[in-house]
């Protein structure tokens, strides 16, 4: 998953050909909705706060009040030891950036919010990027592009197709957005979406790129955490001494975005809306 990318090839392979992600019912799609529109909520209140001069930790203070509000539980603290309510990415920080004062935003500043809430025995799972004040144009390029990724990709979580296939249209997608703004961009190699619903992280481990047409196929109301990661340079990264900040290998900057998604007969159904 995004969290343990030593593990992903185990979990690309592991499933059989003939093996299907499992399908919840529409009632069940509807209480994991019930989970993602909190997490909307978190997410849109982080993104009205993020102003130059506000801490990474002010916006996790957001996030779990937001989430606690609306009677549900923030996911990430103290998921595997997690501390926050929020992962807080800022600029070449990709994923799992850890909420504390000492980060404080400043204009130009990209940074993504991760960000999960438990509902009634169910998760939501999404992120954003956000843009403090006047970013560079490259940097607005990378978020406004991996935004279109996410969207584009999803298109493929539809029913009778496979996994994999979804790992493609996000690969082709990017490939597409590379020449749509006129940069190239970083797939982030080793991380990537996840199965999702009791738990935040369930099999299958959803790559960003690769051949279509393999691993266990789509259902009706199988659900996947979706989320493109890229940069404006390398693949690679690093994680830090704290083992959970992932930053690129060469300090260019990241974007990331992520919609829990289920297939439909009438096409792919996002559970972790946002309203504005």
């Amino acid at each position: 998953y995004d969290w343990v990318p030593e593990t992903v090839k185990e979990k690309t392979v592991g499933f059989r050909r003939n093996k299907k992600i499992v399908a919840r019912t529409p009632k069940e799609l509807d209480a994991m909705q019930a989970a993602g529109e909190i997490v909307g909520e978190a997410l849109i209140a982080c993104r009205e706060a993020a102003k130059p001069g506000v801490s990474t930790l002010e916006l996790d203070a957001i996030a779990e009040k937001t989430i606690r509000a609306a009677g549900a539980k923030p996911t990430f603290k103290g998921y595997e030891g997690f501390p926050g309510s929020i992962c807080a990415s800022v600029n070449d920080i990709i994923v799992h950036g850890i909420p504390d004062e000492k980060t404080v935003l400043k204009d130009g500043d990209l940074i993504s919010i991760d960000c999960g809430a438990t509902y009634k025995g169910w998760v939501g799972d999404s992120a954003l990027t956000i843009e403090v004040g006047t970013v560079a144009a490259d940097a607005k390029a990378l978020n406004e592009a991996t935004e279109w990724v996410l969207m584009e990709g999803m298109q493929a979580m539809v029913p009778g197709n496979r996994l994999t296939d979804v790992s493609h249209a996000l690969e082709m997608a990017t490939r597409a957005a590379e020449k749509k703004w006129g940069y190239n961009f970083g797939i982030v190699d080793g991380y990537g979406g996840h199965g999702i619903g009791h738990e935040m992280h369930e099999d299958p481990y959803l790559a960003n790129e690769g051949r279509g047409g393999r691993g266990p196929i789509i259902q009706e109301g199988s659900v996947l955490a979706i989320e493109p990661m890229l940069t404006l340079g390398s693949v690679d990264s690093v994680v830090f001494d704290d083992d959970w900040t992932v930053a690129s290998i060469d300090g260019s900057w990241a974007a990331h975005w992520e919609h829990t998604v289920a297939a439909t007969a009438d096409g792919p159904r996002i559970l972790t809306p946002r309203k504005n």
